[in-house]
């Protein structure tokens, strides 16, 4: 057996407990004990737990778009118009109804050619959110009240062969809804792959965020995380200073001959594909 040599031990912790003990710059100090851990307490254990969910909230829920094709399985080279005005016509695989819009929401998509300037279909934006390396279409549209319904569409199959390859011109690659839903946001935000909406909540200084993130079993965006948060108050100094330019102007939407003109896969609207 190897001796214990308890004295040079004991004279090593002596002399780490003076290092830290003294707190000069660069030494080291005690973060005291550290907590015990804590098994959860569940409250009411004999409560028999809920077999179902009393309300449908939509989570889960994808439509089939009716009539329409994506060229190659590429979606940026579908009309964003067309296809909010076919998602009229589509229905939910459980059909809760939850997916309707008000009616003269209704009205002005199916305007959108004649009425433009009230069409209230967003520009639409490109985001692999389902990690497969081909880009999935998010449209915005307005609604009254200031409230916003946010879709993505997917290539059924990704548009890819059974080979894995990218799908023929001649391939009839339809397209379905995989995430709707609808509030009063503050802003919608990618995170990683990952739709973050952003709500106003009825306690002042605070607001609701809710991620929306891909999942392969149900083969749609999932609401996986909500929350609500602190925010951080805002300066109202107007005497602040103003964040200089960077030289380079915002882009500004350009219109591609549709009623919504069509951003690139980056976020920055661009010239229609």
């Amino acid at each position: 057996m190897r001796p214990v040599r308890v004295p040079a031990v004991a004279s090593a912790v002596a002399a780490l407990a003076l290092v830290s003990g003294c707190g000069a710059a660069g030494g080291l100090e005690s973060a005291g004990e550290a907590p015990s851990a804590v098994e959860p307490a569940r409250l009411w254990p004999d409560l028999p737990p809920a077999s179902a969910a009393p309300y449908d909230y939509g989570e889960g829920e994808t439509a089939r778009i009716p009539g329409i094709t994506v060229p190659g399985g590429d979606v940026h080279r579908l009309d964003p118009v067309a296809v909010a005005q076919a998602g009229l016509k589509a229905k939910t695989d459980r059909d809760s109804g939850l997916d309707e819009l008000p009616d003269v929401t209704v009205r002005q998509i199916r305007a959108c050619r004649t009425a433009p300037d009230d069409c209230p279909v967003l520009a639409p934006y490109y985001f692999d959110l389902t990690g497969d390396g081909r880009d999935e279409l998010v449209l915005g549209i307005r609604m009254p009240e200031r409230q916003l319904a946010v879709r993505a569409y997917r290539a059924d199959g990704g548009g890819r062969g059974e080979e894995g390859d990218r799908a023929d011109e001649g391939d009839r690659v339809g397209l379905t809804r995989i995430m709707s839903t609808s509030d009063a946001v503050i802003s919608v935000e990618l995170a990683g792959k990952d739709l973050i909406l952003r709500a106003p909540s009825v306690i002042s200084g605070y607001e609701y965020r809710t991620a929306w993130s891909w999942d392969d079993r149900q083969q749609a965006m999932l609401a996986t995380r909500d929350e609500i948060l602190r925010v951080p108050e805002r300066r109202t100094d107007r005497t602040a200073p103003t964040p200089k330019s960077s030289g380079s102007a915002a882009p500004t939407p350009k219109s591609s001959g549709s009623a919504a003109p069509t951003p690139d896969s980056s976020g920055s609207p661009a010239d229609g594909r």
